[in-house]
């Protein structure tokens, strides 16, 4: 049954209709808009003033006109059904089936606009996720209810890092379901296609829920899929118990998304054209994850950005980085020597790492190797660049044991198979065993008593 509808559409720009106001219309309301041929397109409302409303369509405005045009207020937000039946299905990118089955059966509608986590109600993440790469579990750990992004660049494997963390994820010591929540936005379809493929040959799809706005969707969906995915995060989450990791890439996209609109609506540009909201969105988007208090459930979020030119300053992962605590970051060099996954050691970083490893959680030597191999790996990098200036020949003997360290920490403990799942103590017996390569003395940072009990017998 339809509502009121009305004329009075008084310009077209791009997904940008400007419609005549009336009352009681409220920010983010959903709008239905019909053009001369009958046929709706869907919006929602991003600006009002005393008498227009600014309408952002989800698709082309083809076909919308002045004189013939008419609109309807719905009267709600943009709202995705949720249920149990979420998981193993593909959405769109505005939550709308595309796997062939039909629509979620339930009842209850929520706002993927969402509610900001009063964070006095969150409860400090804690709790050690094993990703099974030795790179993050070793020297970047991820916690449960931690924002950890994964700054990448152009070309670079960060698809198949994620299809490998959303695979091998789980909680250590725990029987609690563990499910994922896979965002793609203004993604090829390969990319898409190879998500897909590799939940199904592992058997994790029916854990995943996926929300797909592919490269040629219109770009507006783009910014509306992010919003889609932490709804359904959040219900998984906070009203069924369970424990949720939110993969959403690549978040690029949705900032270009977000200055293409930002353009049209003629706003005043702030940083590289992005609109001076830029902080804000995201922030709107990063900080709905976490762990209430007295709820079972959590959401931890892992968003994958792809650096214009490897530019680490770029606005995009600078703003990130300011939100999220901790990144991890690949490094384009390291890929090019065949080392996967060539997540870099040292501009990498989880700020929260310290309150989820140790003898309760991972093991009680964690930090001190982690600490040892940071500390080592960075006098490699100052070591290789004086090689490269006087020489490897002209070198010390420890400098070249130094060398001889790090070419075995890349080798050995960086680099596996997409299919290796390694445990904690795999990865940490592995640190042990490079270590070795240096003398007993350079192991500062590790207690006497874990070298006299984890290092190899036959080190130096």
């Amino acid at each position: 049954m339809r509502g009121i509808e009305y004329r009075g559409v008084t310009s077209v720009d791009g997904p940008i209709v400007v419609v005549q106001r009336t009352e009681n219309v409220f920010y983010n309301e959903t709008v239905c808009v019909r053009d001369r041929r009958g046929e709706k397109r869907i919006g929602r409302i991003i600006d009002l003033s005393e008498k227009a409303a600014v309408v952002q369509i989800f698709g082309n405005t083809t076909g919308i006109d002045l004189a013939e045009s008419s609109f309807e207020f719905l009267e709600r937000p943009l709202e995705l059904r949720v249920g149990e039946g979420l998981l193993g299905r593909i959405f769109n990118g505005l939550g709308e089936p595309i796997d062939g089955y039909p629509p979620v059966i339930s009842s209850e509608l929520v706002n993927v606009n969402g509610n900001p986590i009063n964070p006095y109600s969150l409860d400090y993440p804690r709790d050690f996720i094993q990703t099974g790469i030795s790179a993050i579990d070793g020297m970047n750990s991820l916690v449960r209810g931690q924002k950890l992004p994964i700054f990448s660049g152009n070309g670079l494997p960060h698809n198949k890092l994620a299809a490998q963390i959303i695979r091998q994820a789980k909680l250590r010591g725990s029987g609690e379901q563990f499910v994922m929540v896979f965002a793609g936005m203004g993604i090829k379809y390969d990319v898409a296609r190879f998500f897909i493929d590799t939940f199904e040959e592992s058997g994790v799809l029916s854990k995943v829920v996926m929300f797909q706005s592919l490269a040629d969707a219109p770009s507006i969906e783009r910014i509306m899929t992010p919003r889609c995915a932490l709804t359904a995060a959040e219900y998984l989450a906070f009203k069924k118990g369970m424990h949720v990791l939110v993969v959403m890439t690549d978040m690029t996209n949705y900032c270009e998304a977000l200055r293409e609109i930002s353009t049209t609506r003629g706003e005043v540009p702030g940083r590289k054209g992005y609109p001076g909201y830029l902080y804000s969105d995201l922030a709107e988007l990063y900080e709905r994850a976490g762990k209430i208090k007295g709820s079972e459930g959590s959401i931890t979020q892992i968003p994958i950005l792809t650096m214009p030119n490897d530019d680490i300053s770029h606005p995009i992962p600078d703003l990130t980085g300011y939100i999220t605590e901790g990144q991890i970051v690949l490094d384009r060099e390291m890929d090019q020597k065949g080392i996967y996954p060539p997540v870099s050691g040292l501009p990498s970083l989880s700020r929260l790492m310290k309150d989820g490893i140790g003898a309760d959680m991972t093991r009680e030597d964690h930090a001190n190797v982690s600490s040892q191999l940071f500390a080592a790996y960075s006098k490699v990098k100052s070591i290789r660049n004086l090689a490269a200036i006087i020489g490897e020949e002209e070198l010390s003997p420890l400098d070249r044991q130094y060398m001889k360290f790090g070419e075995r920490l890349e080798r050995e403990f960086f680099t596996q198979d997409e299919c290796e799942d390694r445990t904690i103590e795999q990865t940490l017996d592995i640190g042990w065993k490079v270590l070795s390569s240096l003398p007993r003395e350079e192991l500062y940072r590790i207690k006497p008593e874990f070298i006299e009990r984890y290092l190899p017998a036959d080190s130096e």
